[in-house]
């Protein structure tokens, strides 16, 4: 069986969509099921209901720690039986071949990349800083939550996502890497991620983007999983 995990914090604007392109691409996966799991995390709004609607499961925690709801949806598929797990965010749509791609790819874990199709909350040269250093190209160093997948044996044995309020995904990677495992860094499947101001989570993408209003020197976005 094949997990899908997603940590959702008040989403129930963008969930709908994230959650069609999902269940699109599990149609894809034609020889084993595909399980999705949505970890309402602290919702007030309508996430849940949208996500059982869209015939996913739920899980409704009151966590308030991304890392924490990432690690308690994949518990969950594992505990379902998942072989592999597929990660995402709730404000990105993935491809139809997002799941087939990733388990095409023979490894222990695969990093894909990301990409913004609507910068209209942002002038021009916060779209500007992110294109002019993002590694959007096979053999990349950026780690996504939103877009991630890892074997069961893989992640049991790299200890799983931290409880951390940022980067839960960089330092499962991180830990990846000190175990040599085979890790693939692709470019495609590509995912789609929405450039909104408003965060769900200390210091992740959108925290970066409001960054850039500052006109600062431009940042790396998208942690490296080793030093330098």
């Amino acid at each position: 069986m094949i997990g899908v995990c997603i940590p959702a914090h008040d989403e129930a604007t963008d969930i709908g969509a994230c959650l069609a392109s999902v269940k699109e691409a599990a149609r894809h996966v034609t020889n084993e099921p595909v399980r999705i799991v949505v970890v309402a995390d602290a919702c007030s709004d309508d996430t849940a209901a949208i996500a059982r609607f869209a015939g996913c499961d739920v899980l409704s925690l009151d966590l308030r720690c991304v890392g924490a709801a990432r690690a308690a949806g994949a518990e969950y598929l594992l505990g379902l039986g998942a072989r592999w797990m597929c990660c995402t965010d709730a404000d990105t749509r993935v491809p139809p071949q997002w799941i087939t791609v990733q388990l095409a790819c023979g490894s222990d874990a695969v990093c894909g990349t990301i990409g913004v199709d609507d910068w209209r909350e942002h002038p021009a040269h916060v779209a500007q800083a992110f294109y002019s250093h993002y590694q959007d190209r096979d053999g990349h160093r950026h780690v996504h939550g939103a877009n991630f997948g890892i074997s069961a044996t893989s992640y049991r044995l790299a200890g799983g996502f931290l409880s951390l309020a940022a980067h839960e995904d960089v330092r499962l990677v991180e830990t990846l890497v000190s175990q040599q495992a085979s890790i693939a860094w692709v470019r495609d499947p590509h995912v789609l991620t929405s450039a909104r101001r408003l965060a769900r989570a200390p210091e992740g993408f959108a925290h970066w983007l409001s960054a850039q209003w500052q006109a600062a020197p431009i940042e790396a976005f998208g942690h490296a999983a080793t030093a330098g």
